[in-house]
């Protein structure tokens, strides 16, 4: 999908996605000191938004000029006093972050869904935009959930294990935090599902 899709996707919807952060965000961005975050492919901004209610100031940064316009509405509503720790910005994953390099202590992925070469590209310019001992966070639906789990893309080419991350990252200044496949619930009309996901956390060096 191309940002004229994304657009009328979001423009088509209240809110396409959960107003609520990802279980594995909420879960391993919890665990840091809050600071200077980019959230990449931010969508509505449910990540970024609750970051910033951590404490975090964070750039939410998305190609869907509809879905930066709408998670800047939702953090105006949200955020009261503390809107400001939140920009929004349309922005290209796989261009240079703004920003520029080293402006932030963690860059997030949440169910950024490229090629393997686009995603590539995407890795390089979060690890470049993140300072030495910040992290890089990779939340994805996992090459391995088109077959064993449920939800997700039905394009393999845009889906991507732990292994597959780590190698898009091998000749990149990072350390492998964790790598791992995340079960995740997921209610459905006909009851509880389990979604495969890769969670993966990088530290620059």
């Amino acid at each position: 999908m191309d940002a004229h899709d994304w657009d009328e996707r979001y423009a088509a919807h209240d809110l396409v996605w959960s107003a609520e952060p990802n279980q594995f965000v909420a879960e391993l961005v919890g665990a840091l000191s809050p600071g200077s975050a980019i959230d990449v492919a931010a969508g509505e901004g449910r990540n970024a938004i609750w970051m910033v209610e951590q404490g975090w100031t964070v750039t939410a940064a998305d190609y869907s000029a509809v879905a930066v316009d709408r998670a800047r509405a939702l953090g105006d509503q949200r955020l009261g006093d503390r809107a400001s720790s939140l920009t929004t910005v349309v922005a290209d994953a796989t261009l240079a972050l703004p920003g520029g390099p080293g402006a932030y202590d963690l860059a997030l992925f949440s169910y950024l869904q490229l090629p393997a070469s686009m995603m590539r590209e995407a890795l390089a310019a979060a690890i470049e935009a993140v300072r030495i001992g910040g992290h890089v966070i990779v939340v994805g639906h996992a090459g391995r959930n088109l077959e064993q789990g449920h939800g997700g893309p039905s394009d393999r080419a845009v889906l991507y294990d732990p292994d597959e991350v780590l190698t898009a990252v091998a000749d990149r200044p990072v350390e492998v935090e964790s790598s791992q496949i995340r079960v995740r619930r997921v209610e459905t009309e006909q009851g509880p599902r389990e979604a495969l996901d890769t969670v993966v956390v990088l530290r620059r060096v």
